[in-house]
């Protein structure tokens, strides 16, 4: 185990010095050119997008343009939407090992909500749970199923981009609040290569590696391979953090009209079956101190069993991303994924445990014409396309058996949905004006198929029956129809005021509510903002008030003692702003704040009025780094950061018994590049980084259900590049 060997110095303020910013504003026909131009490849740690659908082009931690907002290469700071962005440089210089980690320092991201519990990227943005239902690869959905979730490797991502507003009308069934589209590695257009060692906390040994480059002389095929083996344990006794991934990638360019990006990946990782601590050597204490005077429905959960507490994923995909231009006003986009994965969890007790396997199986694929005309002085850039999503998964559990073996498994649920939709989306531009509006129609077939089941049922004499249930198959085929509008205004002083609004719709996997399948889930939401794109700076600001709603989410809640799911309405409004800078002299800056206030419309009678359980009003996070450019320290860089989440209540009855208190954790690095030291050492560097550095391992309560959050960790790596 790597323990911290030094305490890292707070990041210094930062300073007016930079460079001189380029144009502030292009000619009509010049950003015209820039957007009919998509295929420069990325560099490793750049942090610059290649052009296919969700990349970022960023310069440091200052998102320039993206795919995510409008499928466009529209400049971010024209675009009527909130858009965060975590970049590159980000990611190379905050070494996240989760999803959940990547978004900590995003503003309106509740990370964290369920203490440490590495099998899924659990988290809530704006108040909406979007784990299972907003999360996208390379501008196509992950599809979910009741107990599978597409795990993230963040060594094989270029980019993360959070689109906040209902995107439905563009993306197809997505989240209420948005979605966030993780940015894959791609080929590059020049050699470069990687390898990298790890060690730190829980005994983590991990290597990685990436190369990539042209594979002939021309450039006309160029590829990437990346990959990571890793062998950890965690916090927990017996609970692992194993893996290997491997994501090779493909391009083919014969000429400038036409490309082809082929995209795998593949992925075998292994936790633990239930992160619940063991009261036996983690007391576990509510406010009052105590454990058996709980309130009702508040559970200090199943002891775990580290003999038979593991999770298994294995999931694998292959897709490409297909791009022709006709002309430089027409041209066609086709992106089609096909992916898989396989679960098996096992969690209890000496004398209860509980078994569970699935499979999933999902095809998404988008076809778009995107044509550029102009109608007098209004130029336009119209997308017209469809889509097509379908998932089939199988799902077999058994739980309340004495922990001896692996029992057999009752018959499978299984449940099918495709969505056909058809969109269309209009890019207007009239001189500083921007005009965003889009709609789309989904088509929807559904069958959920639940198996027959015996239960024992006694009578009033004590004598016990066992009663058939037959098994039940449930459609659903209601389509929706989203749509979305916005307009924002671009000034030559760098600042850009925006509306806008929207509505989302999504069909829920997999879930059962009083013998029925959910309904889908709808939502809406409307914005006003303001974005600064600082003058003479690399600095990009943004501010918005949001109003949103959200009608048959799917949560988890105790009624009657009992922990169940359930479907939720309930408003949210707020405010955010979010500032990013990187400057010449090796200063990056990203700080926000977040103000989200959530009020329960249905639920049950007694929690109506009521805020939302784990998410605070209050939260605001930054983030700094500093590389030495000269003198004695040159080749050094340090980084720190503070994340505060405010008070939340731990259960939607919001009882004081079970509320979160605020708490704030603070993030560190240092790192060093030895080229400074030698020339003939160039490539190799050192870096290392500390999560949660003053080992603050508190409660967090969620759902009425308590955990506990993972100390301190902290990461070496050794890296050489060429």
């Amino acid at each position: 185990m790597i323990r911290p060997l030094v305490a890292l110095s707070a990041i210094v303020a930062m300073t007016a010095i930079a460079e001189k910013a380029a144009a502030q504003q292009a000619a009509d026909a010049t950003t015209l050119e820039e957007i009919s131009v998509e295929g420069r490849a990325s560099g490793a740690g750049t942090g610059q997008g290649s052009g296919a659908p969700g990349v970022a082009t960023n310069d440091g931690y200052v998102p320039k343009t993206t795919r995510t907002g409008t499928k466009t290469d529209t400049p971010v700071n024209e675009v009527p939407i909130t858009i965060s962005t975590v970049t590159q440089s980000e990611l190379e210089d905050r070494r996240p090992q989760t999803l959940e980690e990547a978004l900590a320092y995003t503003p309106g991201a509740r990370t964290g909500a369920f203490g440490f519990n590495p099998r899924f990227d659990s988290f809530f943005i704006r108040g909406v749970d979007v784990g299972f239902t907003g999360v996208f690869r390379d501008g196509l959905r992950q599809f979910t199923s009741p107990s599978g979730q597409v795990r993230l490797e963040p060594y094989g991502l270029e980019s993360i981009s959070i689109l906040k507003g209902p995107a439905s009308s563009v993306y197809g069934a997505s989240s209420s609040v948005g979605i966030v589209d993780l940015v894959s590695k791609r080929p590059t257009d020049y050699k470069f290569g990687e390898v990298e060692v790890q060690g730190g906390s829980f005994d983590r040994k991990q290597v990685a590696f990436d190369i990539g480059g042209p594979v002939n002389e021309s450039g006309t095929v160029l590829y990437r391979f990346t990959a990571l083996a890793r062998d950890a344990s965690t916090s927990i006794p017996g609970y692992p953090d194993n893996r290997v991934f491997v994501a090779p990638a493909v391009t083919f360019q014969p000429n400038d009209d036409t490309k082809l990006t082929l995209l795998g990946e593949f992925m075998d990782s292994k936790s633990g079956g239930s992160s619940f601590f063991d009261n036996d050597t983690e007391p576990y204490t509510l406010k009052d101190g105590t454990v058996t005077n709980q309130p009702t429905g508040v559970s200090d959960s199943a002891l775990y069993n580290s003999d038979y507490n593991d999770f298994s994923v294995k999931q694998g995909r292959v897709g490409y991303e297909f791009e022709h231009s006709f002309s430089d006003m027409v041209s066609v986009h086709q992106n089609l994924r096909w992916s898989a994965l396989s679960t098996n969890e096992r969690f209890g007790t000496t004398t209860y445990a509980g078994l569970v396997k699935e499979s999933l199986q999902s095809l998404a694929a988008d076809t778009y014409l995107k044509t550029r005309i102009a109608t007098g002085p209004v130029n336009h850039t119209l997308l017209t396309g469809i889509d097509i999503g379908r998932s089939s998964y199988n799902s077999r559990n058994r739980y309340n058996f004495a922990e001896i073996a692996d029992p057999d498994l009752p018959e499978p649920t299984r449940q099918e949905q495709t969505l056909i939709g058809a969109y269309v989306q209009d890019e207007a531009k009239a001189g500083p004006w921007r005009l965003l509006v889009g709609g789309r129609h989904d088509w929807l077939d559904s069958r959920y198929f639940a198996p027959s089941t015996i239960t024992t049922v006694v009578d009033p004499a004590g004598v016990p029956t066992d009663v058939l249930n037959p098994s039940q198959t449930t459609k659903q085929d209601k389509g929706a129809f989203t749509g979305r509008a916005g307009l924002s205004y671009v000034t030559e002083y760098g600042l850009t005021p925006y509306v806008s609004a929207g509505n989302s719709f999504i069909a829920n996997p997999g879930t059962v509510i009083n013998g029925g399948v959910a309904k889908p889930t709808r939502g809406k939401q409307v914005e006003a903002g303001v974005k600064y794109d600082v003058p003479g700076h690399n600095t990009f600001i943004n501010a918005s008030i949001f109003w949103l709603k959200q009608t048959d989410g799917i949560v988890y809640t105790v009624v009657n003692s009992v922990n169940q799911q359930t479907q939720l309405d309930f408003r949210s409004q707020g405010f955010e702003i979010e500032s990013n800078t990187s400057l010449a002299n090796g200063i990056n800056v990203k700080a926000s704040y977040s103000f989200i206030d959530t009020k329960i419309t249905k639920l049950s009678p007694d929690t109506e009025g009521n805020q939302l359980n784990s998410i605070p009003k209050h939260s605001f996070s930054i983030w700094g780094s500093y590389d030495v450019p000269t003198g004695l320290l040159k080749g050094f860089g340090f980084g720190a950061g503070v994340r505060h989440t405010g008070s939340n209540f731990g259960d939607d009855y919001n009882r004081a018994v079970i509320k979160n208190k605020p708490v704030a954790y603070v993030d560190a690095n240092i790192s060093y590049d030895f080229e400074a030291l030698d020339p003939k050492l160039k490539g190799v560097s050192a870096q290392v980084n500390a999560e949660n550095l003053l080992d603050k391992e508190n409660q967090v309560c969620s759902a009425s259900y308590c955990y506990l959050n993972q100390g301190r960790k902290v990461i070496a790596s050794l890296r050489y590049r060429w």
